[in-house]
């Protein structure tokens, strides 16, 4: 059994449980929505109507295949649909009517989740189910996220960090939370991806609108042209039926295309499902395969992302464990990964910090007052009771913190920190400032990091696809630089602040460049708004969530490179088939046409180089062929064309060779093959 056949077997079993569907998509309703579509619905009741009146082989034929076309286009969409609903069982069955625990002013009351409002604060506890989308606010515990994620392993969700968001249908395996509710009931996460892997909330984007129009009007010049083919043969004495007419206009008109289009969104979108990232809309993915730059962050997408301490370098004149022990207690109330692997370090080096920190002052006291990390200062510390002050943090921060005090920046300690940025590390600077004393520089941590294996292949492919890639990293431009040289990026952006990357941003867009980034904190909520492709990680905040367009539920950086891959697929699915089907229409003109009218017009023979049997066959064949191409070409529309790395000119040279070519060469043989079995049935042609 070859690769290719399980998939067409799963596609021919998702076919068959999707006919019904399909049977229920011919009413006109719905079928009005893709105006191709609807031109041959349109002509395949005249057909029937025509049929019943004068009933011929010929004309049962025709309209039989007519509405086999229609049952086709709609089996596509209906299959594509179809896929989705599986996942969509899958969480329905998370979404279960749960009671919920919520706080007020005199207690704690019990209410059904559906009437839970906007702000809400509910407790959840050990084995409860979370009763709607909202952020931690008080305590932790572990999160079984299976239903919607597929992965078994517990999760942690917080208070105060980027981890806070938390699911409804979800359920708590430890501990005790308290959770603001974020949204209201029917517009739950779950929901919204109901609604969206069933293809329900799937809206048409401005490429398939404008591809439609395009189509429209192709239908429109196809329409003309037929109808003048009527006076020019009754001219001729030898009128023309409104059955091969009708069935001539069908065979010329992109139907291939048209029953085929909204499968291809369908399917795109269904490829993001199954690696657990949810398009909001398919406008997003399709902005996925358009992006021309791709902002990367480097600290777990680049690098592995565990940097941690692995040394210190104190400046002249200060000791080792002064350093250490300053680094240490700077570090007290840095929660991120760097802050607590320098605690952690300082403890394996000095053994007990507390005890070894005479020259810091009391630290033990209870008036010591430490300084928590964040993004907009860079830096962590604490002011002991005695009024010293130590600070650690990012060069340029503990610089400027130092030079705001009155004191000179100590060359050493920056010669300290270029060293470990030339190496490839990342330095922190930890500086102190006695009372009544300039604040002056002790000397450099250093943190260390790992490019992740293959990082530089995947930078070479998206630059051969034209995209241009930016490392976002906090840290000074030295190491940026040095990291930014290793994996191969195009540019990075040191030291950056949320306000750094939201103008970054506008800066690539006001050049005509559409732009992709991952986030997860309420930091990053601004410029995941502003990109074209803004991906939130799945444990960031509801904020993150809100603002971006797609969310990975894995939480995985490094998918984004998956996303606009795919992406890329899509357009190039849609584009391939697109030349196809356009060529196929014009093959078909010319197999048919004279075939048709050669009786009529003797020297169009010379133009009948198929030979068809007559011109009834001629019609017959190619009506049979128009619809079994479409049956022929869904599981490429499903499976999408395989995407390769390449420039923009190679894939049209590619893709003209390939589908352009097929589209030109395939109704001339299959109409032909067709044709050999038409003739055979006694009756069915004269």
């Amino acid at each position: 059994m070859t690769a290719h056949q399980p998939v067409r077997a799963g596609i021919l079993i998702t076919a068959w449980h999707s006919l019904p569907q399909a049977l229920r998509k011919l009413d006109p309703r719905a079928q009005v929505r893709s105006p191709v579509m609807f031109v041959v619905w349109v002509g395949s009741a005249l057909c029937t109507v025509l049929a019943v009146a004068h009933p011929t082989v010929f004309a049962w034929g025709v309209t039989a295949w007519l509405w086999a076309t229609i049952v086709f286009a709609n089996l596509a969409e209906a299959i594509a649909e179809g896929r989705g609903k599986a996942q969509a069982d899958t969480l329905r069955r998370a979404k279960r009517d749960t009671l919920a625990r919520r706080l007020t002013d005199e207690g704690e009351e019990t209410v059904p989740a559906a009437s839970l409002a906007v702000g809400d604060r509910v407790v959840v506890e050990a084995g409860q189910v979370i009763p709607g989308d909202g952020d931690v606010i008080e305590g932790i515990a572990s999160v079984d996220e299976s239903a919607i994620t597929g992965e078994s392993a517990p999760v942690i969700r917080e208070s105060g960090g980027d981890r806070c968001a938390v699911t409804g249908g979800t359920t708590v395996l430890s501990d005790r939370i308290v959770v603001r509710i974020t949204t209201k009931p029917g517009e739950t996460f779950i929901d919204r991806m109901i609604a969206l892997v069933e293809g329900a909330a799937r809206q048409k984007t401005p490429n398939e609108i404008a591809l439609s129009i395009l189509l429209t009007v192709l239908t429109i010049i196809f329409l003309l042209a037929v109808a003048t083919l009527q006076p020019l043969a009754a001219y001729s004495g030898r009128a023309q039926s409104l059955i091969v007419l009708t069935a001539l206009l069908v065979c010329l008109i992109p139907t291939t295309i048209s029953a085929l289009l909204s499968a291809i969104g369908i399917a795109g979108m269904d490829r993001l499902v199954q690696r657990n990232v949810l398009a909001m809309s398919g406008r997003a993915v399709e902005a996925a395969g358009d992006v021309s730059t791709l902002l990367l962050d480097k600290t777990g997408t680049i690098t592995l992302g565990n940097r941690r301490a692995t040394d210190f370098f104190p400046t002249e004149g200060v000791a080792r464990a002064d350093l250490v022990a300053a680094a240490y207690h700077a570090s007290l109330a840095d929660e991120t990964p760097e802050g607590r692997s320098i605690v952690e370090l300082a403890g394996t080096v000095l053994g007990d910090p507390l005890t070894r920190s005479a020259a810091l002052g009391d630290v033990t006291s209870s008036g010591a007052e430490v300084i928590a990390f964040s993004a907009q200062t860079r830096m962590s510390g604490i002011d002991l009771p005695d009024g010293t002050q130590i600070r650690k943090g990012a060069g340029g921060a503990v610089a400027s913190w130092v030079r705001d005090w009155g004191g000179i920046t100590s060359p050493q300690a920056q010669a300290l920190a270029d060293g470990v940025a030339g190496e490839g590390g990342t330095p922190l600077s930890v500086a102190i400032r006695r009372p009544g004393e300039a604040p002056r520089e002790l000397g450099v941590v250093q943190l260390k990091d790992v490019v992740k294996p293959g990082m530089r292949t995947r930078f070479d492919e998206l630059r051969r696809m034209g995209i241009r890639t930016v490392m976002i990293t906090g840290d000074n431009p030295l190491t940026a630089r040095s990291i930014a040289d290793e994996a191969g990026v195009d540019d990075f952006l040191a030291e950056a602040t949320p306000e750094d990357k939201l103008a970054l941003i506008r800066r690539e867009q006001a050049g005509g460049r559409l732009v992709a980034m991952t986030g997860d904190g309420t930091n990053d909520a601004p410029a995941l708004a502003q990109a074209d492709v803004g991906v939130a990680m799945n444990t960031g905040t509801s904020a993150a969530k809100e603002a971006g367009n797609m969310v990975d539920l894995d939480s995985d950086p490094t998918k984004l490179i998956d996303i606009v891959a795919i992406g890329k697929q899509l357009l190039i699915t849609r584009g391939a088939l697109t030349t196809f089907s356009i060529a196929n229409d014009v093959a078909k003109y010319f197999a048919i046409i004279p075939a048709m009218f050669a009786g009529i017009f003797p020297g169009l023979d010379r133009l009948n180089i198929m030979r068809l049997h007559s011109p009834q066959s001629a019609m017959l064949s190619a009506v049979i062929f128009n619809a079994l191409i479409i049956v022929t070409l869904i599981p490429l529309a499903l499976r999408g064309v395989r995407y390769r790395p390449m420039n923009a000119s190679s894939m049209l040279s590619r893709n003209l060779l390939v589908y352009g070519l097929g589209g030109l060469v395939a109704p001339f043989i299959g109409i032909k093959l067709i044709d050999l079995a038409v003739a055979l049935i006694p009756g069915l042609v004269s």
